[in-house]
């Protein structure tokens, strides 16, 4: 691996702070998980990830869901399967 460098980045705190907790969760951390961004945006040679603007349906359900609204409490991987083939 080569040399190292120290970069600032500026965030919106909160979702710093739910990514941080997230990462945490996945035995990361910040700076491990930017290293694994910043190798998957030179092995894709661009952004790893498809970026567009979600369509209106998508982004209704995206509010509902944010606020608690229309959730379904699944139990496991059958119950879900069983709820998607009806």
């Amino acid at each position: 691996m080569g040399a190292k460098i120290h970069t600032t980045l500026r965030v919106d705190e909160k979702n710093y702070k739910e990514a941080k907790e997230i990462l945490e969760r996945l035995g990361l951390n910040v700076s491990q998980a930017f290293n694994i961004f910043i190798a998957m945006i030179k092995e894709t040679r661009g952004l790893p990830f498809e970026v567009k603007i979600p369509n209106k349906e998508t982004q209704k359900v995206i509010k509902e869901a944010r606020k608690g609204d229309n959730l379904i409490e699944i139990e496991n991987l059958n119950e879900l399967k069983k709820i998607t083939e009806d």
